[in-house]
């Protein structure tokens, strides 16, 4: 055992090393990897601070929201499963180490052979893999490995009190895992489909023409994509849907002529993980506050169990139903962003306290939708026929369990609850404060980084607003009924673009993220954000969250600014000039916005090499936002409406694909600007989530400091029954293994 021999001689790392077998293939790994998939070692991290509103709830109040939080952070651990093979085991690692001994002791054991850096970085790549529920970025997709060389890696593992507790079980994991914990191989730097990047929503035998057959008969047998994933059996030809559940078995087996195939439903994906989220979330149950919560989690307890995507749609109509409640959650498999045919959902949760004085601002948004809709630059049959008014609240959250917080938040996505039903739009307001601070902003001018520095916040709290609320949850997707009927008047309405008929929309069992598929979220990200944008433009509706009128024409445009600075700035670190790819949804939105603006010349918007080859310099003419500007959001806004309502993929995807082009031609040397902006880069905030303890019906708080071991710890401390979520998360990748070869 290699393990043995590396204890044998650790007073002497460097000899028993490269004596190993292993070695060669670690060189080869390892030479292949670079600085832009190492987390550095000045890694922020910042407190989600929610004390004062956890405070302030019931006895009662705490119990249903920590119950809640206990299914959040198992469910979360469904992520990794979802990320890469290798996460689970990674986790589990990582997990095992820190859990057997405190921090300190693990440092001084490991001092003699490891540098304070090397710790460090060990440190850091642990937190990494916590914060993003896997190794792969949840901002970004791309991959992240550990910057200490493998054999020093190795010996923590062997040093640790896990390994002596469990030598065999350790070992095991381990082997298992190294190779695809330091792998850095082009088809491996990044998520995406089988051969160009790795991904755990498609077995890795796929090519694209089975993912389309699948697709198709996904839609034949009329099943959404949010809750499964598909694995490809040769031997015969089979197409296996993975449905998640606790209960296991085959649903359907039927052989399929047209596609040479056996086409197989399968339940019990993830199953003894979804057992622990029920059985947290039947106990939360007993402490809910109304008959709407009630039967929200019992909707949501029997999709989770038999794999009905209907029932967890049941369950978000309680969830909308259940107004103004003190505490907010939701639970499931949500967005799509990560599969990269863009109609799978990534397991999330979350817990959080209304913060009752922003509310009050979200509340009036609310009421003056119905007056805001009208100033869109659509026609009013192309919005929609009644606009719903959801619930909209700001929260503080408690806890939020996936790969990564966002900021604000439009749900449920399911398009015939959306459309017909309603929707609740959140802002999380502890999250906002924390992506600004220390935040450098180093291309644009020092007149411009002290009024972001100022207005920063107050400006995206709006822009979230109005994105969530007015962009999500906005606009018409025309649909033709099973007995053959158009929601709309064909007969009169006609194309706003071209002025002919409409032609095209969604036929029975289509949806959008059916229609779009992997163009959908960037696409929609991107419409969302152009409304935040055109709507700010109205003093009325930012007169809604500040009074003063210089504040108000202040955040319009700190607001653009943001906008476009994201726009160049973050965009542009997350495209992958290998595969001329983006990372990201939000950021290939904002980089598109960019180019419209840039489009739009006149002055508007300019980029320029201030420094060759060291710094650009972001600059946006404050007074021309209101004309040019918004007669470029406002022509780009329409089409985006317009093609989305219509299901005209063809035309939105050549839309989208020549704003998203990034290149050296021209006069906007873009590939040459992200060489620049990466010398600039800074690493993305790890957020330290306080625990939840439960004790004589009584629940307390544990906070944490703003460290790396502090952030260790919470992670630590989460699981009460770590020995069932270690022997869960072996035994799911252990089923994983054959079908995903990376």
């Amino acid at each position: 055992m290699f393990f043995r021999t590396l204890v044998k001689y650790s007073r002497n790392l460097s000899v028993s090393v490269s004596k190993s077998p292993h070695r060669r293939v670690f060189q080869r790994i390892m030479s292949s990897s670079s600085e832009d998939y190492t987390l550095p070692n000045n890694q922020p991290v910042v407190v989600l601070e929610c004390s004062s509103a956890f405070d302030s709830l019931t006895k009662k109040e705490k119990l249903y929201a920590h119950y809640l939080s206990q299914a959040c952070w198992v469910g979360s651990l469904i992520v990794l499963q979802q990320t890469s093979p290798e996460s689970p085991l990674i986790f589990t690692l990582l997990h095992k180490i820190f859990s057997s001994e405190s921090i300190e002791d693990l440092k001084k054991k490991i001092s003699s052979q490891l540098s304070e850096d090397e710790i460090k970085a060990f440190l850091v790549y642990s937190c990494g893999v916590f914060a993003n529920c896997g190794n792969y970025k949840g901002f970004g997709d791309s991959k992240f490995i550990p910057k200490l060389p493998i054999e020093k890696f190795e010996y923590i593992v062997c040093s640790s009190e896990a390994y002596n507790n469990e030598p065999e079980v350790v070992n095991s994991v381990w082997e298992k895992c190294k190779t695809g914990l330091y792998s850095a191989y082009d088809s491996v730097r990044s998520l995406g489909f089988p051969h160009k990047g790795v991904t755990t929503y498609f077995s890795s035998n796929y090519n694209t023409k089975e993912v389309e057959e699948v697709s198709a008969l996904m839609k034949k047998y009329q099943i959404e994509g949010y809750n499964n994933r598909t694995i490809k059996l040769d031997s015969p030809k089979s197409y296996q849907i993975l449905l998640a559940s606790v209960e296991q078995g085959i649903v359907k087996s039927e052989t399929v002529p047209e596609y040479d195939c056996k086409f197989e439903i399968v339940k019990g994906d993830y199953a003894p993980l979804l057992a622990k989220v029920n059985e947290n979330l039947l106990k939360a149950k007993e402490y809910a506050s109304t008959d709407d919560e009630q039967k929200m989690l019992d909707k949501y307890v029997e999709s989770f169990k038999t794999g009905s995507l209907e029932e967890h749609k049941n369950g978000s109509r309680f969830w909308i139903k259940n107004k103004n409640p003190i505490i907010e959650t939701y639970i499931g498999f949500i967005e799509t962003y990560r599969d990269p045919h863009g109609s799978r959902g990534e397991f999330e949760g979350f817990v959080a306290m209304v913060n009752k004085e922003m509310s009050k601002k979200f509340a009036t948004l609310v009421e003056e939708a119905e007056q805001l809709l009208p100033k869109l630059p659509w026609p009013k049959a192309f919005e929609k026929d009644k606009f719903q008014k959801p619930d909209f609240t700001s929260l503080d959250v408690l806890t939020f369990g996936g790969s990564g917080i966002p900021c604000g938040i439009n749900i449920p996505n399911y398009d015939e609850i959306r459309q017909n039903e309603g929707f609740k739009n959140v802002s999380l307001g502890n999250v906002i404060p924390c992506g600004f601070k220390d935040s450098p902003f180093p291309f644009i001018t020092p007149e411009d980084r002290e009024l972001v520095i100022k207005y920063a916040v107050s400006a995206f709290e709006v822009q979230v607003g109005l994105h969530e609320l007015l962009g999500h949850g906005s606009g018409k997707l025309f649909h033709k009924s099973k007995d053959g009927k158009l929601d709309f008047d064909k007969d009169n309405l006609t194309d706003p673009l071209t002025g002919e008929a409409i032609s095209s929309w969604y036929e029975d069992g289509e949806t959008y993220d059916s229609v779009f598929t992997a163009l959908g979220s960037a696409y929609e990200e991107c419409r969302a954000e152009c409304v935040g944008l055109y709507l700010s433009l109205f003093p009325e509706v930012v007169s809604i969250f500040v009074k003063n009128p210089e504040d108000v024409e202040n955040i319009t445009y700190v607001n653009w600014l943001l906008l476009v600075i994201s726009g160049v700035e973050k965009a542009l670190e997350m495209y992958q000039p290998i595969t001329k790819s983006w990372l990201q949804a939000h950021c290939q939105a904002r980089f598109v916005i960019s180019r419209v603006l840039l489009e739009a010349n006149e002055g508007l918007l300019t980029v320029n090499e201030v420094e060759p080859n060291e710094k650009l310099l972001i600059t946006l003419d404050r007074q021309k936002i209101h004309t040019v500007g918004q007669k470029a959001i406002k022509n780009f806004l329409l089409k985006l409406q317009v093609y989305k309502s219509t299901a005209n993929i063809k035309e939105a995807q050549k839309m989208f694909d020549k704003y998203s082009e990034v290149s050296d031609e021209g006069s906007q040397p873009w590939l040459k600007w992200r060489d620049i902006i990466l010398k600039h880069k800074q690493p993305r905030k790890i957020f330290v989530q306080s625990n939840t303890v439960e004790k004589d019906e009584d629940v307390k708080l544990i906070t944490y400091e703003a460290s790396l071991e502090s952030f260790l710890q919470s992670w630590v401390d989460r699981f009460p029954d770590k020995d069932y979520i270690h022997k869960s998360l072996i035994e799911l990748a252990a089923k994983d293994e054959p079908h995903f070869q990376y």
